[in-house]
């Protein structure tokens, strides 16, 4: 049996979220081992997220039960060798203002399933996990959350932050056997790192959903509500959309400022965690790191604990290696609306014409969300429509890597890739150097190169993803790992 690719999965879910970690497990354990799903706001608020995740394994193990009822092998295997630990981690970016993404995959993430399909979701019970119940001194209290945990089998909660678990994690295993795949804002990948870098760059590789090179941003703009002839248009407020409630302000602030032409969601969320992360490929960190944000009231500017982390250390035993999956390459993998059908359809069907079993119940309940996705896809792309309606598989592409990271194809090239913090138009785009002068030994003075992007000791060092082993491969092969073979 090959070694395990033993994994750490930082996400924000999302619809692409999702499927990424029904893809992570539904691998075999000698291709992968998930240690840990580290939570953080993203997509939606950060609580959206938890109960996301909690409905994934809800019906992760709906479907095993189904499958072996049904004389059908049951997946999903590596959850047999490791039980995953889940934990919460940031509400917020570091610096900048949050915003979410809920213009596209819905108020709770999943197209508003939650809402629009009650019975398909858990009950609150899993609440409690997340809370003091289980260290409770009331036994009746303490066996209630108890109860609970184990009607929760395929994961452990934790109350520890998600940036203190990612260390512990590093710490306790070898050096080089951790990969920490991170397909939302890198908030907690900076609060980790900025806590003890050294612990943090124990990690084997570090691979990136985020960021577009060439590509041009997918943060759109969006369509402002149709007032009535009586109301008078929302006055936006001085500031950035926040958790605002779902109204007609909202709808104004998301049109006015989610909108980017230049920059990817996960880099433009948290711009700051994106470029302290970044910094770590560098020979010197602190050649690439963003301005340091002015304190709030109340705060000196050294105070170190977050959204003020702490500089690095000017020497560090090691540079981190960071893979980067841009919209460049994860874009064109899509899976389509008619390939989603096509394959699902007799997972709703009884097997047989005799036969009175329900329909998969995994089947039953991504149809819901991603019939809502389409739907809004088709809305937003002109010349897509029916069948061809595609949807792009950022998330699922950085499971594909960890996971067959020996199928012929994955090319990576190294670059200079930096992100934007302080610009009025261009927060969370990626910059990169195109120039073809000659690099030098030593530091540039600033004055004739600034920014000392042609040193050789300085500047990012950036694996950027640039090939895989096909666009029109992946999203068959997902749906065969996902729901198993016809």
């Amino acid at each position: 049996m090959a070694p395990r690719n033993r994994i750490i999965i930082d996400t924000d879910p999302g619809v692409d979220d999702v499927l990424a970690m029904l893809l992570a497990f539904s691998a075999k354990p000698e291709e992968l081992e998930v240690l840990l799903l580290s939570v953080t706001f993203g997509n939606i608020d950060v609580q959206s997220c938890l109960r996301n995740i909690i409905t994934l394994f809800h019906f992760i193990e709906k479907e095993r039960q189904w499958r072996k009822s049904n004389g059908r092998p049951e997946g999903f295997e590596t959850l047999n060798a490791c039980k995953p630990i889940v934990a919460v981690g940031a509400e917020e970016p570091l610096a900048d203002q949050i915003m979410m993404a809920d213009y596209f995959h819905g108020v709770d993430g999943l197209g508003g399933i939650h809402s629009s399909h009650p019975h398909l979701s858990p009950a609150d019970t899993w609440k409690s996990l997340f809370d003091s119940a289980l260290s409770s001194s009331d036994p009746e209290e303490a066996a209630a959350a108890r109860e609970v945990q184990h009607s929760h089998t395929l994961f452990t909660p934790s109350k520890r932050p998600a940036h203190e678990e990612m260390l512990r994690l590093l710490r306790e295993n070898e050096i080089d056997t951790i990969t920490i795949v991170a397909i939302g804002p890198l908030t907690n990948l900076a609060t980790a790192a900025a806590t003890d870098p050294e612990a943090f760059l124990r990690a084997k590789e570090v691979v990136v959903m985020g960021g577009a090179i060439d590509a041009p941003g997918n943060v759109p703009p969006l369509p402002l509500p149709h007032p009535s002839p009586t109301s008078h248009a929302p006055t936006p407020p001085p500031f950035n959309l926040i958790k605002q409630p779902a109204t007609p302000l909202r709808a104004a602030l998301n049109h006015r400022n989610q909108m980017t032409p230049g920059a990817e969601f996960n880099t433009y969320a948290d711009s700051v965690a994106a470029a302290r992360v970044f910094a770590l490929t560098s020979p010197n960190p602190a050649s690439t790191m963003p301005p340091v944000a002015p304190a709030p009231p109340g705060k000196q500017s050294a105070d170190p604990p977050p959204p003020f982390l702490s500089p690095y250390p000017e020497k560090l035993s090691r540079q981190l290696k960071l893979t980067l999956c841009p919209l460049d390459i994860t874009t064109p993998h899509e899976l389509t609306r008619g390939q989603f059908t096509a394959y699902t359809a007799s997972l709703l069907s009884p097997l047989s014409s005799s036969s009175s079993s329900p329909p998969s119940p995994l089947a039953e309940w991504s149809i819901a969300f991603l019939s809502s996705t389409f739907r809004k896809i088709e809305s937003l792309t002109p010349n897509q429509t029916g069948d061809a309606v595609g949807l792009s598989l950022h998330d699922p592409l950085c499971i594909w890597y960890v996971m067959a990271p020996h199928m012929g194809g994955w090319r990576a090239e190294v670059c200079d890739v930096r992100v934007e913090t302080s610009g009025q138009w261009t927060r969370g785009c990626c910059v990169v150097d195109r120039r073809s002068r000659n690099r030098r030994e030593d530091a540039w003075e600033v004055g004739e190169d600034a920014g000392n992007w042609l040193s050789e000791r300085l500047g990012n060092r950036v694996r950027v993803c640039v090939g895989s082993p096909g666009f029109d491969v992946f999203g068959g092969w997902l749906l065969e790992r996902v729901y198993g073979e016809k």
